[in-house]
């Protein structure tokens, strides 16, 4: 349920409807936009008399809303959420590249592709320390120490950094990261996403390999019911009957979401084909469509890359990407 406020508001009526609505078990979240201000009502809203609040001074309207996601909606939160991420902000305008391997190699590696992408504009560095393989035989990725070395690049080029995490024992190991990715296949470990709920930590939430809009940003709702609103969407392409690419990135997904919710909405063209030529035309593409952002994987030694090679650009190739999207940028469907 939205309840849309009247301008200029007494701060006393407002404060007691929420704190009734509370006594009778209804969360709040106070919304002030730019031209508007709105109280999200979220919980069992079936037992709160519609017309009982519309009687109040200081309630313009009363709206019941259908979708089960609330703290992601846009009705309740017209405006759209900008995470800042220790000054690198991303959502209402601002439109960032997160750029790096597929996997943390080494130190040499690391620091070679996190130098060569801040040349390029790039101001977040990705990197996988845990990753999650199909294959039990496959590279797994350094762990622990991939985190150390991502924080060594970040200290040396001043990156954010971007990782994934796997389970939710493994969040002291976070404490430094400054963005916490939560995979494809995690999108829906509900244990997993309260834990983070819990944090203060930007999330980078991708969707699943098989899973709607829908699911997605009831997924997103796990995280912020807990309390942290910096929650940050991607498409990075779902499953379907086509095998020419790995995936099939959904553009469709970024101008839907962005009429459904106000968090900020990035595109990962390198996971959606598995293809390192196709990522340059589906990142324009997904700039176009008004994506916030692109995560693109970068790798100075792609053929003999431990993890996703045959998907990741040179740093020479995301350079001349990374020229070509800012150039597109302000022209994309905002």
């Amino acid at each position: 349920m939205i309840v849309l406020l009247k301008n200029n508001t007494d701060k006393e009526q407002l404060e007691n409807l929420i704190n009734w609505l509370k006594d009778i078990g209804i969360e709040s979240h106070l919304s002030k936009g730019a031209h508007s201000t709105i109280l999200g009502l979220i919980g069992d809203t079936s037992v709160v008399d519609i017309d009982l609040i519309k009687a109040l001074d200081i309630v313009q309207s009363v709206t019941r809303i259908q979708e089960p996601f609330k703290n992601a909606n846009r009705k309740f939160h017209p405006d759209d959420t900008v995470v800042d991420i220790g000054g690198v902000k991303i959502g209402g305008g601002n439109f960032q590249i997160i750029a790096g391997p597929c996997s943390v190699e080494s130190e040499e590696q690391l620091c070679s592709i996190a130098q060569s992408v801040k040349k390029s504009g790039a101001k977040l560095l990705r990197g996988g320390a845990f990753k999650p393989r199909t294959s039990p035989y496959s590279f797994q990725g350094l762990r622990e120490e991939g985190i150390e070395l991502l924080l060594k690049a970040k200290k040396m080029t001043g990156l954010k950094i971007v990782t994934e995490i796997m389970d939710a024992s493994h969040l002291p190991l976070f404490e430094d990261v400054d963005v916490i990715q939560v995979g494809a296949r995690n999108m829906q470990n509900f244990e997993l996403l309260k834990d983070l709920g819990m944090t203060n930590k930007p999330i980078l939430l991708k969707r699943g390999l098989a899973n709607t809009l829908s699911e997605l940003l009831m997924s997103a709702e796990y995280i912020m019911a807990g309390g942290n609103q910096n929650v940050i969407l991607c498409e990075r392409g779902i499953r379907t009957f086509e095998t020419y690419t790995r995936n099939t990135l959904d553009i469709s997904a970024v101008p839907l979401l962005r009429e459904l919710t106000h968090l900020p909405i990035i595109v990962d063209p390198s996971h959606a084909t598995g293809l390192s030529r196709l990522v340059k035309p589906l990142s324009l593409a997904s700039t176009v469509a008004g994506a916030d952002g692109l995560i693109i994987e970068v790798h100075n030694d792609p053929a003999h890359a431990l993890c996703d090679g045959a998907q990741s650009l040179t740093p020479e190739a995301f350079d001349e990407l990374a020229k070509m999207v800012h150039n597109i940028q302000p022209f994309s469907c905002r």
